[in-house]
């Protein structure tokens, strides 16, 4: 892969609370972000990148899939505070999520980061970084 994009870690206690499943082929896409390596599917027949990383192109269903790096910057489309959070993210109540415009024309959901008590509005810019809890990475964004 050229051109990898590198995230900030930022140091977790504990577990994540629910962890993503893993697969053979989604195995690759969370152990790079272990290292901080930011990166997704490209379709090698129709070129459209893809999130979350798939072994299949839903645009044109060629199965040659290949790991591609994404940019880190984006702006939020849209966000809310969580208070009456599921049982299993109670203790981190309340926390914010959003969604994501990468600059790269993708779009995704992740936990947004609070910094220095900044409000979050639709259309700041942002910039993902990695959670690197004791059992394993999470993404998310937050404001620059």
């Amino acid at each position: 892969m050229n051109n990898t994009t590198r995230l900030e870690r930022l140091p977790q206690t504990g577990a994540r609370a629910y962890p993503p499943r893993h697969s053979a082929f989604t195995a690759v896409f969370w152990e790079a972000l272990r290292e901080g390596t930011w990166q997704t599917t490209r379709c090698g027949a129709c070129g459209h990148a893809t999130f979350p990383p798939k072994p299949v192109c839903p645009h044109c269903w060629s199965t040659d899939m290949q790991w591609a790096p994404l940019g880190a910057r984006g702006r939020l489309y849209s966000w809310t505070r969580i208070h009456a959070a599921p049982a299993v993210f109670a203790a981190e109540s309340p926390y914010a999520v959003g969604i994501v415009d990468l600059d790269d024309g993708l779009r995704l959901a992740c936990r947004l980061v609070e910094t220095d008590n900044i409000p979050w509005t639709p259309g700041m810019p942002v910039e993902m970084v990695v959670l690197s809890y004791e059992d394993g990475p999470l993404f998310a964004a937050r404001p620059i």
